[in-house]
């Protein structure tokens, strides 16, 4: 964006919490660009006097959670937000203009024949879209969740030049998905839109598991307990059982003195259907992130909830209580050889 319009860009070799506020005051900046959990760690600070009186006049990028979109942006004096969905190799983008809180983007209807984004139903035990009784994919209703797709053509913007590697290439593709012959790209991503074409990020595909029969959204888990207080941070996901079908949801917590663990079923009760509310919880002093500030998930998930084998805090949402107890050595036995029914 700065080489096109002749702007000054303003590069450091590493993201810094506390340096941040610092550097924008310095080097007169008037937009950053966020990826992943960098607004979140941004909002665990401590109050800075130079978090406010800034220049800045927008702000682009990817990743700012619903949940933390309004006080992020009215903490900092953020005039506007620009959230954009896109990836290098996929021929899916899309920009939210006018700042709708979590909205990734928006493709109204008149513009699709343009920006040819579809949202389709989708197995998450499959991984795959559904098909009908004519074999083509179906297009989700307003606000059901599905696989996003792009449809691939020659047109500059809609193609796919694929990977170095064939069949990673077919991976992404899909054919015959509304008519015979039609190809379209899989973006991995499960959104729903919404009656006024806005696009809104649920989860990628292998993050959401089932439990009790029904689709668990890690994202919208996330954001509920990232919505709590005293919760800075939150990595949902999904744990094997012993003995029971699909996969348990457990979140990963960094908290703070304002963390009241009794309170949290209540609070979760009344944000989230009894399948999606976490059975164990694992209190971490930090959640590990990729260079893009993405949460690492496949260790915790490999970590299940052994007490014997995590040396985190545990706990586990008794059946009988109701509430989040210590998960130990005994209670863990009695979970995985059946004698307590989750």
């Amino acid at each position: 964006m700065a080489f096109f319009s002749g702007g000054a860009l303003i590069v450091k070799r590493r993201f810094s919490v506390h340096e941040f506020w610092e550097d924008v005051h310095k080097y007169h900046a008037t937009m950053f660009e966020y990826i992943g959990e960098l607004c979140r760690y941004l909002l665990n600070a401590p109050p800075s006097p130079l978090e406010r009186g800034h220049s800045i006049r927008a702000i682009t990028g990817n990743g700012l959670r619903p949940e933390i979109w309004r006080e992020f942006q009215d903490r900092f004096a953020i005039p506007r937000i620009v959230e954009f969905y896109g990836a290098t190799e996929s021929n899916v983008s899309m920009l939210n203009y006018d700042g709708t809180v979590g909205a990734v983007g928006r493709v109204p209807d008149y513009l699709e024949w343009l920006l040819p984004s579809r949202v389709v139903r989708f197995d998450v035990e499959k991984e795959m879209p559904v098909r009908g009784p004519d074999g083509l994919c179906i297009e989700c209703g307003p606000d059901e969740v599905g696989e996003t797709l792009g449809g691939i053509s020659n047109r500059a913007g809609r193609e796919f030049e694929g990977y170095t590697n064939r069949a990673d290439s077919d991976k992404k593709m899909l054919r015959d998905v509304f008519r015979r012959g039609d190809m379209w790209f899989r973006t991995g991503d499960l959104m729903r839109r919404g009656a006024h074409g806005y696009f809104y990020f649920v989860d990628r595909i292998g993050d959401t598991f089932r439990w009790k029969g029904e689709n668990v959204s890690t994202g919208e888990v996330g954001g509920a307990l990232g919505a709590a207080a005293g919760i800075l941070e939150a990595s949902v996901y999904g744990v094997t059982v012993p003995g029971v079908d699909g996969r348990a949801g457990m979140a990963s917590l960094v908290v703070n003195g304002d963390f009241n663990l009794e309170d949290l079923p209540a609070r979760l009760k009344t944000r989230l259907p009894p399948y999606a509310r976490p059975i164990f919880l694992r209190l971490a002093p930090q959640i590990e992130v990729t260079a893009t500030f993405k949460q690492r998930k496949m260790d915790l998930v490999r970590d299940g909830f052994d007490p014997q084998a995590i040396a985190d805090p545990l706990f586990f949402l008794d059946p009988a209580s109701g509430k989040y107890e210590r998960l130990t050595p005994e209670r863990y036995a009695d979970i995985v050889e059946g004698r307590v029914k989750l």
